[in-house]
């Protein structure tokens, strides 16, 4: 407080029947009032400079608190006794609960969700791309791998390439779009697994995509920023940019083109597409366009029912689909890093994600060599996953200092942009499905009419000659999308995935060490901070020499960061990369789901 006034009689500053001691106190009092105002400001300014400095921490350090769990977890795992989805969209895990109940299968609900997704996420999926599935069939208490991923165009050689000056497949355009996968297997899971009549199944999609629905936040962003590259490319403004701008946050989306596919598929079936009217219109399409794909291409489809491959991690049974996907690399991982004892490191210590990077290297140096069409490559599966190699390979590993480059290794030994989903429905029966058109929206080719992209997975060839992954007509390309299961003394215990190019064998690994290791609930596990490392070598061909480098989220310590760039890390700071998860666990003792869909996206667990 300034200076008490006297009670003398005065006006204020023109000196009307002031006394001396009065005009002193009030001069006093102006001076005290300045000396505070100057102090206020500077708080001010002090506090503007703090809140922006603090701005990237806001919402790890000022979001709500909660009272139970772990401080980062943005919501409660959802629990349910006779059925869970999780889904990258709110909408349609609601349609996948509303098939559930009324008596389909998971696989049916799966279906209506992917549909779904394909129209409300064609940011990551769609028909026009593939699909990869593992199912667990509660009735033969037995593990289903469906690999329904498309193969290249009869019409495009290598020799194409080569005599075009091509040093690799472009990402955009005709050349890099493979026959789409996903209708297709669709039709096989439901063969299989299916009890609804497809008409029913893909009867919410055709609804939505008739009536309209309105975009949530995160698709909006990623629909934007695709729209700004392929508006240019055949089709894809008409289809997807209605009145020359990509819809926004809350605005209502129609795609009467892809109703009308769907109902077409509905009625006459998965031929409709690949032998019917609608391959006439791709094929002529493709045609004009540039792409070689030609109704034989179409005609000649079909998935492929494959064994999963797995690796026991401190009692779990971890699953993953063989090549031409990536999912062993989960494998390989788990394999190289069981022998240390993360716990003991701290959860995203230095140390810890030392461990899990330079591990990621060796690995993917193999995925770089090996992995490819099993059809038209030798690819030495069991000795990959194998604990003897990994041992082999563990050698490599130093624990005070980052590695530039690694070879891949000798496995013979003794000759020895995505969408994930999960449904599991009251019998028992749980589905990992994975769908996606690469890239984003994918080649930016939309045939006419039809209301859906091509996908780019060509791209992924290689055009090394000697190469197991390169290309050749009918073959598939290496494939980055990865479904995931996990049991425990023969019974299922998880059902998950992450999506994102490469960072989906690096997000396996990580959710698993959180639950796993550091007994995260899924919720938490899915929360947590990550890291994705980038720059190894590739199945196209490129090859690591620097040790690449390593993106991490602002929830890992500045500590952390500090220990990784002293043993010879490149860190940076990347946005949006990490992924997006979602899993159903199930708790046999309480004969319970437990279902969890992470912050990163715009995704919903929903159980009943």
């Amino acid at each position: 407080m300034g200076p008490p006034l006297l009670l003398s009689p005065f006006t204020g500053y023109d000196g009307v029947e002031q006394t001396k001691v009065g005009r002193n106190q009030i001069v006093a009092r102006i001076k005290f009032r300045r000396r505070e105002s100057r102090m206020m400001q500077t708080s001010v300014i002090l506090a503007a400079v703090a809140l922006i400095l603090l701005a990237p921490l806001s919402a790890a350090s000022f979001g709500g608190d909660r009272i139970t769990g772990r401080a980062f977890a943005s919501r409660s795992e959802v629990i349910a006794r006779h059925a869970m989805v999780a889904t990258s969209q709110p909408l349609a895990t609601q349609v996948a609960i509303d098939i559930l109940k009324k008596g389909g299968t998971a696989v049916d609900a799966a279906i209506a969700a992917n549909a779904c997704l394909g129209l409300m996420e064609p940011t990551g999926s769609g028909i026009g791309g593939d699909l990869f599935a593992i199912v667990w069939d509660a009735k033969s208490q037995k593990l289903h791998g469906l690999n329904a991923s498309g193969r290249s165009p009869y019409a495009l050689t290598l020799q194409y390439f080569k005599d075009h000056g091509f040093e690799r497949i472009p990402p955009l355009g005709p050349l890099p779009i493979s026959v789409p996968g996903c209708v297709d297997g669709w039709f096989a899971l439901h063969k299989k697994f299916g009890k609804l009549p497809m008409r029913d199944v893909l009867a919410p999609a055709i609804r939505y995509a008739s009536e309209g629905f309105p975009l949530s936040e995160l698709i909006a962003f990623y629909w934007a920023s695709g729209g700004r590259k392929l508006k240019d490319q055949p089709n894809f403004a008409s289809t997807y940019l209605p009145g020359g701008d990509a819809p926004k946050k809350g605005e209502i989306f129609k795609n009467p083109d892809l109703a009308n596919t769907l109902t077409a598929i509905a009625n006459r079936g998965r031929d409709a597409f690949y032998r019917g009217e609608l391959t006439s219109i791709m094929a002529s399409f493709c045609e004009r366009e540039g792409c070689f794909l030609r109704k034989k291409d179409f005609a000649d489809h079909s998935s492929t029912w494959v064994e999963p491959v797995s690796t026991n991690y401190r009692g779990y049974d971890v699953w993953e689909l063989p090549p031409n996907g990536q999912g062993i690399a989960a494998l390989q991982i788990l394999n190289l890093i069981e022998k240390f004892d993360l716990s003991a490191m701290g959860h995203n210590s230095a140390e810890y994600l030392h461990t899990l990077i330079e591990a990621k290297k060796i690995a993917y140096e193999d995925r770089a060599r090996f992995y490819a069409d099993m059809t038209f490559a030798e690819v030495p599966l069991k000795a990959l996953v194998s604990k003897a190699y990994a041992a082999q390979r563990r050698s490599l590993f130093d624990r005070d200092r980052a590695s530039n480059e690694f070879d891949p290794g000798d496995p013979q030994l003794s000759h020895g942009d995505t969408i994930y989903l999960t449904v599991a429905d009251d019998e028992r029966n749980m589905v990992s499905l994975i769908q996606s058109n690469y890239r984003g929206f994918g080649s930016g080719l939309v045939p006419d009419g039809l209301g859906f992209v091509f996908q780019d997975r060509g791209e992924l060839f290689s055009l090394d000659p000697h190469h197991p992954n390169v290309y050749a007509p009918h073959k598939r390309p290496f494939h980055t999308i990865i479904p995931a299961f996990v049991t425990r003394n023969g019974t299922p215990w998880l059902s998950f995935g992450v999506m994102g190019g490469d960072m989906q064998p690096q997000g396996h690994v990580q959710i698993l060490c959180n639950l796993i290791d550091f007994g995260m609930n899924l919720q938490e596990a899915g929360d947590a901070a990550r890291f994705h490392h980038v720059g190894s070598s590739e199945p196209t061909g490129s090859k690591m020499t620097d040790g690449g480098s390593v993106a991490l989220e602002s929830g890992i310590t500045m500590e952390a960061k500090r220990g990784l760039r002293q043993k010879g890390h490149r860190v940076n700071v990347d946005s949006g990369g990490f992924g997006g998860f979602q899993g159903i666990l199930y708790d046999p003792e309480r004969n319970v789901y437990i279902g969890a869909s992470e912050s990163r996206k715009d995704g919903q667990a929903s159980g009943y």
